[in-house]
């Protein structure tokens, strides 16, 4: 939002909405109880099979409230859509799939602080522990240690191999960053890459840079502090660095989703980080190594102190000007942690729940996420080894409220970088001095 003649602090820029949250909307109160239950609209752009079977089964169990499910084209249409209502006021809904960092959307002014309504679900001091959610679900759902939407988990982060490629070439699984190299220097001898690394796409190195302690942001007070050349940020940026030096990556695209997948199941590409949501997909596309891939635990760095898997989760938003922000938070915590609200997004067709990666103990549906064919005879390693990346899940990341632009500088930095035109170091002294200056021309308090 344009900010003229005035200072806006870094608190000011992620609890804007806070000031705001008494404007528009009212709040529900006795008179709506007393006509009868209230309505939480909910906002998504998935399939209906995947969200109105939930709606539905909350609907039939409870009977103050109602969630009517209104389907969205896509993201960046819901996002167009809820701008236009908020500042209007008018027809504002209280639950929306989220399609940005929640940070940046209270500081534009779209959500509404819910930490009083958050309070019965997520331990002391709002915090989790005693809570119903896992710790690391926790924080992207906040801005400024304030909860602006209702968090509905995180995808667990492991590797998957192709074992039989390994095997072949007599090369051992790597277990840290280090041997990653190694491996992909023995690989590299029989026209192997060890793993891929898309010229749009920088999440190996954002991943890294979490998975080492690192954020690139820190709010402390009033003002931001912007670190892209942390002792972690570095670290991370040395493995992504003798990985594209020493040419061991393939840099095939995304954005050709068929030839990418057919590329993976070629055998010319042997190690793939990875999330639980997408083992169906590779299940589904691979014909030549169905059967021969393993799943192993992510590479760690050789001087991690703990067993750790980066986590960023998401949430529903709930917008300014949402009427009833109490049942909403209250539908939206049923839907992401109940066995009932979990259990209703079963798909019959895919044999698969949606991942619950809110609750504290996913055990019960890890088995629906692992597919039959994948990992052939080693199809019991998959389900200790998801176990594992969700106990050592770690959420690091602070956003701060200029990140889509950054990550947009930072997704051409990333081109740059795997086609060896900078070195990750200038990418990050660059993205170091755009940041801070970016902050400092939106009058955002800022050092670094």
């Amino acid at each position: 939002m344009p900010r003229t003649n005035v200072t806006v602090t870094a608190a000011t820029a992620v609890v804007l909405s806070v000031v705001l949250a008494g404007c528009g909307g009212g709040g529900g109160g006795d008179d709506a109880a007393a006509k009868g239950p209230v309505t939480v609209e909910y906002w998504s752009w998935d399939e209906a099979k995947l969200v109105q079977p939930v709606a539905d089964k909350f609907n039939a169990t409870h009977d103050d409230i109602r969630i009517k499910v209104v389907k969205q084209a896509d993201n960046p249409g819901t996002a167009a859509n809820l701008r236009n209502v908020v500042a209007s006021g008018k027809g504002v809904p209280c639950l929306v799939k989220n399609f940005g960092e929640v940070p940046g959307l209270a500081g534009e002014g779209l959500l509404q602080d819910v930490t009083d309504e958050m309070k019965p679900y997520v331990g002391e001091g709002g915090k989790g522990g005693k809570g119903v959610y896992n710790e690391a679900s926790l924080p992207s759902a906040q801005a400024g240690g304030r909860y602006y939407s209702v968090p509905i988990g995180y995808q667990p982060s492991f590797m998957v191999v192709n074992r039989k490629v390994y095997d072949t070439y007599g090369v051992a699984v790597p277990k840290t960053w280090d041997e990653v190299i190694t491996a992909g220097k023995e690989l590299k001898k029989h026209g192997v890459y060890v793993m891929n690394l898309a010229g749009e796409d920088p999440s190996t190195l954002v991943n890294l840079v979490q998975q080492a302690g690192g954020s690139w942001y820190r709010a402390d007070g009033d003002t931001w502090k912007v670190d892209f050349l942390s002792p972690e940020s570095l670290k991370a940026g040395e493995v992504v660095q003798q990985l594209v030096d020493n040419g061991l990556v393939a840099n095939q695209t995304y954005m050709d989703r068929p030839a990418l997948i057919n590329y993976f199941d070629s055998g010319k590409m042997v190690s793939l980080p990875t999330q639980a949501w997408q083992l169906g997909n590779y299940e589904l596309n691979y014909k030549k190594s169905l059967g021969d891939w393993e799943p192993v635990d992510l590479p760690q760095f050789p001087d991690a102190a703990e067993f750790t898997a980066p986590a960023h989760g998401t949430a529903l938003l709930v917008p300014k000007g949402c009427a009833h922000p109490k049942e909403a938070v209250e539908a939206g915590v049923w839907m992401a942690t109940t066995k009932e609200g979990i259990d209703a997004g079963y798909q019959s067709d895919t044999k698969q729940y949606v991942w619950p990666g809110a609750v504290q103990d996913p055990s019960p549906w890890v088995d629906s996420v692992v597919p039959e064919k994948l990992f052939g005879p080693r199809k019991s390693e998959a389900r200790p080894v998801i176990l594992k990346a969700v106990k050592g899940a770690k959420d690091t990341w602070t956003v701060g409220p200029n990140y889509s632009g950054v990550f947009s500088e930072l997704q051409d930095q990333w081109a740059k970088i795997v086609t060896k035109k900078i070195t990750v170091r200038q990418a990050l002294t660059h993205l170091q001095k755009f940041t801070v200056d970016d902050l400092k021309s939106k009058n955002i308090n800022v050092e670094g």
